[in-house]
């Protein structure tokens, strides 16, 4: 075999203007596909991290029933006090999850005494929600990073319709579970960035105030945020969640809870697989200009070496060599192609880091791509590249090795 391997080696060094082309062709290949890999999942967890570090979080929890009728906030589907109790239970349980928030969500009017207009609240302990969702605070355009009792704050698109700024009283009135109506004066404590997506552009005030306006005489829950300390064991603790809050059933013998991942609670999860999809057929693109180069250098290889061939066929060479011999030229022609893409890949990864290339997001603005390629990525692209080579280089030597001997030796 090894012989088989040097002869291989060799007879690739004796057309090298034809090896390097295809080698190139092949680099060109791995790299373009590396440099996408990274800076596309650059983009997809700054976008990731974005949603779910502002307002949403990694999974939610609400009672059973809720998420269908989330539009409408209901405080009929509110979490009491004993279930509240067996959900913490649970999350207290699993070591993954980093931190948790419970909130109240709420519909009302917001009024600045001249003008009224709907407003989403979110009512939150303020320490909980900053470890949940550490984004939130820092959207706050003007103001202190903080929420304290008697403040709000209030969404930029609300606050600009409503002429509203910093140090400014406003009215927040909301209809109580039992029907009954209440408000309460706030002071703006802050004017709050709208983030990309649904949820993005509520408005937050402490729980406190929220089970005051809603006259709560025990706080109920509408959701809680969970934030994990590895975001890779996603769908790890949503299962374990969802087993273990899958025991607790309704007077009808149904789960009393629901458990999602960030995934099922924001339209953008399509936006992050459409980027999969994207990178699977740059994949493909991949695959199809390796296979055409590799079966183009062995189709050539095979015609102008058809008197060779006839040669060490005439002396006895068993078919199954040839074979052998121009899979090894193919696996060559593919190793030799990913290994200096991996190298050239990493090397343009590394440049995009150290040039701290910015752009923007929606209202973000000046993000830095941090693009990263994970090594099981090019442990992958480089066993697909030197597989197709091997499978491109099938068919030409499979027909070296049917050459009949004697009209081989008669080609000119």
């Amino acid at each position: 075999m090894f012989d088989l391997f040097k002869i291989a080696v060799r007879n690739l060094m004796r057309y090298k203007r034809r090896t390097l082309l295809t080698v190139s062709l092949v680099t060109v290949g791995v790299v373009s596909v590396l440099v996408f890999i990274s800076v596309s999942g650059s983009f997809k967890n700054m976008m990731i991290g974005q949603i779910t570090d502002s307002f949403l979080g990694h999974i939610q929890i609400h009672k059973k029933g809720y998420v269908a009728s989330i539009d409408s906030l209901p405080l009929t589907l509110n979490l009491g006090p004993n279930a509240l109790q067996k959900i913490e239970k649970a999350i207290k349980q699993t070591p993954d999850i980093e931190a948790y928030a419970k909130r109240i969500k709420f519909g009302g009017m917001f009024s600045n005494f001249v003008e009224t207009t709907n407003v989403r609240l979110n009512g939150v302990y303020p320490e909980d929600e900053a470890g949940t969702v550490p984004l939130l605070l820092s959207r706050v355009r003007e103001g202190e990073r903080t929420i304290r009792t008697g403040e709000i704050l209030v969404p930029e698109l609300l606050a600009k319709g409503m002429k509203v700024k910093v140090g400014d009283t406003v009215v927040v009135i909301a209809t109580n579970r039992d029907g009954s109506v209440n408000g309460k004066q706030f002071r703006v404590g802050g004017i709050l960035e709208s983030a990309t997506g649904p949820g993005g552009r509520d408005g937050y005030i402490h729980i406190d105030d929220a089970a005051e306006i809603l006259r709560m005489d025990t706080i109920q829950i509408s959701e809680i945020a969970i934030r994990l300390k590895n975001f890779d064991k996603l769908q790890e603790v949503f299962d374990r969640l969802k087993g273990e809050l899958s025991k607790e059933l309704n007077k009808q013998g149904k789960p009393a809870f629901e458990v999602h991942t960030w995934e099922k609670l924001s339209p953008f999860y399509n936006i992050a697989r459409m980027i999969d999809v994207m990178t699977f057929f740059v994949k493909l693109m991949l695959i199809a200009i390796v296979l055409i180069s590799i079966m183009n250098v062995m189709v050539m290889a095979v015609y102008e070496r058809v008197r060779e061939i006839g040669t060490i066929a005439a002396i006895g060479t068993l078919p199954g060599k040839i074979v052998a011999m121009f899979l090894i030229e193919g696996f060559s022609l593919g190793l030799f192609g990913a290994v200096v893409g991996d190298i050239l890949g990493i090397a343009v990864i590394s440049v995009l880091n150290v040039a701290k290339v910015s752009f923007n997001f929606g209202r973000q603005k000046g993000l830095l791509l941090s693009p990263g390629i994970n090594p099981q990525d090019i442990l992958l692209i480089s066993i697909i590249v030197i597989t197709i080579s091997v499978l491109a280089s099938l068919q030409p030597a499979y027909k070296a090795s049917r050459m009949n001997p004697i009209d081989a030796l008669r080609h000119v």
